[in-house]
């Protein structure tokens, strides 16, 4: 399997935490790919039209994206214990957490994008605000919200996992943990993890 990856995309993160967790890592072939809004990898168009990381080519020619789809084909592959729930309201739980977690993302790479490839005197400083307010209400939501059942390990958990560390890379100043200690804990237990030790952006 060959797989489109940017070290420092959350989406793409959350595919190898995945991937590490369920044991099959080493199965996949990562493809240093560099795309935004304004380019994209001319090698990665002929299997994603959007252009977009992460995206997945497995041997037989199928091509799979984005992330959430990405994740639930690893999982159906490895013969340990599943990352998605298998049914009742533990699997929609678990799938409303991810996309919470991937809602945290989106609003963090656009925010991210709007500051760093706009110009100042030409950034929307109101629709940054919005933006911000959504993670930070996804973030409260999370902290309260029992039926994630974050310090388990399962793709909402995954999910969220790589969102906190996107925040950590691109909004260092952006202090998350205030007042919630259920997701800091949450992270600190995570980090720990192999998987999220080989994914992290900042190793090496």
């Amino acid at each position: 399997m060959k797989l489109w990856y940017a070290i420092a995309s959350p989406f793409a993160r959350k595919v190898m935490i995945l991937a590490h967790e369920a044991g099959i890592a080493a199965q996949i072939e990562i493809v240093d790919t560099a795309t935004s809004p304004l380019k994209t990898d001319a090698s990665l168009l002929p299997h994603n039209p959007l252009g977009k990381i992460p995206t997945l080519l497995l041997e037989d020619g199928h091509v799979l994206f984005d992330s959430r789809v990405i994740c639930e084909y690893l999982d159906s592959i490895h013969d340990g214990e599943k990352l998605f729930p298998q049914s009742g309201m533990d699997r929609y739980n678990a799938l409303v957490t991810q996309s919470i977690g991937d809602g945290i993302m989106d609003a963090a790479v656009l925010t991210r994008y709007e500051k760093a490839m706009r110009p100042e005197n030409k950034q929307w400083q109101e629709w940054i605000d919005g933006q911000m307010a959504k993670i930070i209400t996804a973030l409260d939501t999370l902290e309260m919200w029992r039926g994630a059942k974050l310090p388990e390990m399962h793709i909402g958990s995954i999910s969220v996992a790589a969102a906190l560390g996107y925040l950590e890379l691109r909004y260092p100043d952006f202090d998350w943990r205030k007042d919630r200690p259920v997701l800091t804990q949450m992270y600190a237990t995570f980090s720990k993890r192999t998987s999220m030790i080989e994914t992290d952006p900042n190793k090496g």
